[in-house]
């Protein structure tokens, strides 16, 4: 069985197209720049190691997918004879709020939520829906399922959740903590524990998603019992152009002092923040490590920010857990930058967290980097999102037909 895996983003889609009899990749690839001058397709077909690159306007994603699949039938670089060979289609949807704490088969009442849920995620939920809108035009009767960020979260108890706002804000607009890179979490986590031949439900794990986004989640006994991230993608760690955790009343000082409206605000927390705000100098992970190792203070001032911070939510975690067996680091950051996985462990061996740095040189491949005395392992896991979703659809799926 044939399933293709839709992520729409704000200017952007990634998609692979699995087969599930071996769960391998027959091709993958992203169209970039839609709605901007220079868009464009990069495809790459798995076997034989094809890459095609298509420039092309591309104005919107309802284009963008018909891009998409016509490069799956194409003649040379296609890996499918006919759409009809696409027996369903799963796609990552940013936001279910508590209506989906599940993945689920996409209906019309489905969708209608999903776009509801656009006041919470305005920038993905509404192009998630279109992507499914226009798979339904192009595939009409073929199933699809929606994957959501925050489904793994919702195990979360109230304490963990609720603001300490009036709670009428939380019962008439739904203000709580939601979550998200849920999916990610979900598969290292499960992943570990099959590494090192263990129930993901006897340990206490905590998982580091660190990338341009960045999250941290306790999962104690399988289940996400709090995650860094809230309302909305903004709070907790140190991100790329996000600023994480502040005093809110820093909002509402410069709303005074700078006379700055909401949208000004907005701004500078979500896209001057974070790596890029304190380092003044990039976004990237890769271009602050190598500016600190020329002796850039502030470089190395973002970098020590980060780490400080990671391990706060390690420390806060491993109590709210009562103890902690396991650490997994994945994403870009996580499961290629030595230096911040190292340093942010750095001082909690009295947690029976003790890291080997010859081990810890690894990049970007699974391995155990704990000195093998540890009591707490710690792992690289590189993160799999998509293949959640094709097996979350695979499972929904065979399960509606009654196979």
């Amino acid at each position: 069985m044939k399933i293709l895996v839709l992520n729409c983003g704000s200017s952007s889609i990634k998609y692979q197209v699995f087969d599930m009899g071996d769960e391998s990749v027959l091709a993958k690839g992203i169209v970039e720049r839609i709605g901007i001058e220079g868009s464009f397709l990069d495809h790459k077909v798995l076997q034989g190691e094809q890459e095609f690159k298509q420039e092309e306007d591309i104005p919107d994603h309802s284009r963008g997918i018909k891009v998409v699949f016509g490069i799956l039938v194409d003649e040379k670089f296609g890996v499918i004879k006919s759409l009809d060979e696409i027996k369903a289609v799963g796609h990552r949807v940013a936001h279910g709020g508590e209506y989906f704490p599940r993945s689920t088969m996409v209906g019309d009442e489905e969708l209608r939520k999903i776009e509801e849920l656009s006041r919470l995620a305005p920038l993905h939920n509404p192009h998630n829906a279109n992507g499914i809108k226009t798979v339904k035009e192009i595939l009409p009767g073929v199933p699809q399922v929606a994957v959501f960020d925050t489904s793994f979260h919702q195990s979360m108890e109230k304490a963990a959740y609720v603001y300490p706002l009036p709670y009428k804000f939380y019962e008439e607009m739904g203000v709580r903590r939601y979550g998200f890179h849920g999916t990610s979490h979900k598969y290292v986590a499960q992943k570990a524990a099959e590494i090192l031949q263990k129930r993901v439900e006897d340990l206490k794990i905590i998982t580091l998603h660190l990338g341009n986004g960045a999250s941290v989640t306790a999962i104690k006994n399988g289940k996400s019992i709090d995650t860094s991230m809230g309302f909305t993608p903004l709070e907790g760690l140190v991100m790329g152009t996000r600023c994480g955790d502040i005093d809110p009343a820093i909002i509402t000082f410069l709303q005074k002092n700078k006379e700055w409206d909401a949208e000004k605000i907005d701004n500078l927390l979500n896209k001057e923040s974070g790596l890029l705000g304190i380092s003044g100098i990039s976004s990237d992970s890769r271009d602050i490590e190598e500016a600190a190792a020329k002796g850039e203070k502030r470089a190395q001032l973002a970098i020590d920010i980060t780490c400080f911070r990671i391990k706060k939510y390690i420390g806060a975690y491993a109590a709210a857990m009562g103890g902690v067996d396991l650490l997994v680091f994945t994403a870009g950051i996580g499961e290629n930058s030595s230096i911040v996985r190292e340093k942010a462990v750095e001082g909690l061996e009295f947690l029976g967290i003790k890291i080997d740095k010859e081990k810890n040189s690894v990049r970007g491949q699974l391995a155990e980097v704990s000195i093998k005395e540890s009591p707490v392992k710690i792992m690289v896991v590189p993160t799999d999102e998509e293949l959640v979703i094709a097996r979350d659809t695979a499972k929904i799926i065979n399960g509606f037909s009654g196979s």
